[in-house]
């Protein structure tokens, strides 16, 4: 039996081919370093010194379904301690259970009871804290190509104000700055840029660091073939026409940005309201630095105006936005128009908003355009409105009109106004009737009933008046070369006034009836704000009065002209004429409040209200049949604000012709500040050759220019 065991053992050991192999090339890996070195302990040498493996490691795994389960290891035996006789006794009956800490039985408090602020920070910590690292920013490369302003504009280094926490952050910034320097570089036509960048410590200066963005920008690519994909329009070419872009031009992305916008937006201005703009592509050629472009467009059918419907919550009907559109029904569609309309629509003042949408309606016309209906969304607001204005003027005091206005009381744009003034020298009370853009757009239907009370140096008037105006005006959105008005007025008037033939002032009842005209041209570029071009107006007034038993007839002629003429972009030189005439009657017999007067904002400015012209013994004015007056600005704007200084020359005469004698003169100087929707005005000026009762300063202030 003993002689089997080592014969067993060696059949279980028996040579593994692989094993041999390894051994095999470990001896000959031997001799090769031993050959080279003999201070090299072969591994042969190295083996034979390891400690013998257990002959079980080499035995194969038996199958996982033969392995029993584990079993569970016995519960551990009760603790037990040695008694004083030396026998053992169980922990239980050695020891009695510990007692519990009464506080692990209470309830937690609430989390709101909680102190969550943190504990101030030790004096150790504070002084291991790392102080902020500051650092300079240093752009190589950008400024001979012109971008290093818009990238100091977009730079994290810029942004973070030469402040980090530490290197990695300010590392971290520079590499979002080398992203948009390539950015910038590409969008500048620079597609083989190059952009790096460095943060480097300042030698000798502890806790400072410069950042450097270095640029390379490479060769400027430059667009070569351009083509435009899609069907043509008619007349042909207008895509390409609309986009500006030549064979040439650097291939900078505002640029071509804008270009295809001018296509989106051209088209429908010249009857194509559908057009479609995609996406363009362009094909880069690093060996000629050009870039092949195309642009897919189609331009949809070429159309005209059609019709109009609405919906909504209406303000009116569809036949009333027939009358604000300045098209007719067969003209080709133009978006300007169409954008014109809704500006009309706006202006009415009826709408929280609106808006107006093309419709396809396959119609074909006999032009071959197919018929564009325009549909009108309204949401009509609220038709109450409140308002309130002031102002001021030497001569006519402090004024206030507050009205009350329902801007839709008689469907389409019917509206009844309430209007209160108050003022110094002036109160009354007034309701109208207005119909805006009556059977045509701009043209106004107006109906006045109005009383006031004046207290002027040259009267004092009690009048109840009776007006009705048609006129056809011009608007910020529509400013027309003509323009015209025509009414008739009637007045019932008590006024206070010198009467000659008593030799001192007395109340005289009047009793006047007129009509009255006007026609205007206008050829300048701005309504509120003109910077070039003319105007003129005149007004004609035939009238009758009715007076102590006797009966006057008389006309009332006056002539307006202004120019305008731009010195520079910022300076404008503005000057005005006016001459006035009455006919037909004696200055006496005439109310005081029909007579012409001079002096004041809008006519000589450094004098009272009405101060100039014939005087009574009294030294008060009493005015005249006659007037002429002129002035001169010299406006200066720099951004919202303005310097314009001026002169004014005028007077009144009693006879009907101007004699041009005795002329006044003002001078001063205003103060402009531009809104949206005119400017601000503010004048101070000052009568030249002052006479005695004659202000020394005369202040108004008002919105829009003085002419």
């Amino acid at each position: 039996m003993a002689g089997l065991v080592p014969q067993a053992a060696s059949a279980q050991r028996s040579p593994d081919p692989l094993e041999k192999a390894r051994a095999e090339a470990r001896h000959q890996a031997d001799a090769q370093r031993a050959a080279t070195d003999d201070s090299i302990i072969p591994d042969s040498q190295f083996q034979q010194a390891l400690p013998p493996i257990d002959p079980a490691l080499t035995q194969a795994l038996a199958p996982i379904e033969s392995i029993d389960a584990i079993p569970a290891p016995p519960p551990p035996l009760p603790a037990t301690r040695t008694s004083a006789a030396g026998a053992p006794t169980p922990a239980s009956a050695a020891t009695a259970p510990a007692a519990i800490d009464p506080a692990l039985t209470q309830p937690l408090p609430p989390l709101a009871g909680f102190d969550v602020e943190p504990p101030a920070a030790t004096q150790a910590e504070v002084a291991d804290t790392v102080p902020e690292v500051r650092y300079s920013v240093q752009i190589d490369g950008l400024q001979a190509v012109g971008l290093e302003g818009r990238f100091r504009a977009l730079s994290d280094l810029e942004q973070g104000h030469g402040k980090g926490a530490n290197g990695a952050v300010i590392s971290a910034r520079a590499r979002e700055d080398e992203a948009l320097g390539l950015r910038l570089l590409r969008s500048e036509g620079y597609y083989d840029g190059v952009v790096s960048s460095r943060v480097e410590p300042v030698t000798g200066q502890p806790g400072r660091a410069t950042a450097t963005i270095s640029v390379v920008p490479g060769t400027r690519y430059t667009l070569g073939t351009i083509a435009i994909d899609g069907p043509d329009t008619i007349p042909p070419g207008l895509v390409r026409e609309a986009l500006v872009l030549r064979t040439g031009d650097p291939i900078v992305a505002p640029a071509i940005e804008a270009a295809e916008g001018a296509v989106a937006l051209r088209l429908p201005q010249q009857g194509y309201p559908f057009v479609k703009v995609g996406e363009h592509d362009i094909v880069l050629d690093d060996g000629t630095h050009q870039g092949d472009y195309t642009l897919p467009v189609d331009p949809g059918p070429r159309s005209s105006f059609g019709t109009y419907s609405t919906k909504g919550k209406l303000a009116f009907d569809a036949r009333h936005v027939g009358v604000l559109a300045r098209f007719k029904p067969g003209e080709l569609y133009d978006e300007r128009q169409v954008n014109d309309l809704r500006e009309a629509l706006v202006a009415t003042d009826l709408f929280d908003s609106v808006a107006i949408e093309p419709q396809r309606t396959g119609q074909i016309a006999a032009d071959g355009t197919e018929m564009v209906d325009l549909v009108v969304t309204q949401n009509a607001g609220k038709p109450r409105r409140l308002a309130a204005t002031a102002g001021y003027s030497t001569g006519q005091g402090i004024r206030v009109d507050a009205s009350w206005t329902h801007r839709n009381l008689f469907p389409p744009e019917g509206s009844l106004a309430f209007t209160v003034t108050a003022g110094t020298q002036e109160q009354g009370a007034t309701a109208t009737f207005r119909r805006a853009d009556a059977g045509r757009r701009d043209k106004t239907v107006l109906l006045s009933l109005s009383a006031h009370r004046q207290d002027f140096q040259a009267y004092k008037a009690l009048t109840l008046g009776l007006s009705g105006r048609i006129s056809l005006d011009s608007t910020p959105i529509w400013q027309k070369k003509w323009t015209w008005a025509y009414g008739f007025e009637i007045l019932g008037t008590r006024e206070n006034a010198y009467q000659p033939a008593l030799g001192k002032r007395d109340y005289q009842n009047y009793a006047i009836g007129g009509v009255n005209g006007q026609l205007g041209f206008d050829s300048t570029d701005n309504l509120l704000n003109p910077t070039r071009g003319f105007r003129a107006l005149i007004r004609l007034s035939p009238e009758t009065e009715q007076t102590r038993g006797s009966n006057y007839r008389y006309i009332r002629g006056q002539i307006d002209g202004s120019a305008y003429y731009s010195l520079s972009k910022s300076l404008v030189l503005a000057g005005r004429v006016r001459a006035a005439s009455i006919a037909g009657a004696p200055r006496d017999a005439i109310a005081p409040s029909r007579r012409l007067y001079s002096g004041g904002g809008g006519s000589v400015r450094g004098y009272g209200f009405q101060e100039l012209g014939p005087r009574d013994p009294g030294n008060d004015p009493i005015g005249g049949r006659s007037l002429v007056e002129a002035a001169a600005e010299l406006r200066y704007r720099f951004g919202d604000y303005g310097i314009v200084p001026f002169i004014d020359v005028g007077q009144a005469y009693a006879s009907t012709a101007p004699q041009f004698t005795d002329l006044r003169y003002g001078a001063g100087i205003g103060g402009r500040y531009y809104t949206n929707f005119g400017p601000l005005r503010l004048d101070v000026a000052t009568p030249i050759g002052r006479r005695k009762g004659e202000p020394k300063v005369a202040i108004y202030i008002s919105i829009g220019q003085a002419f």
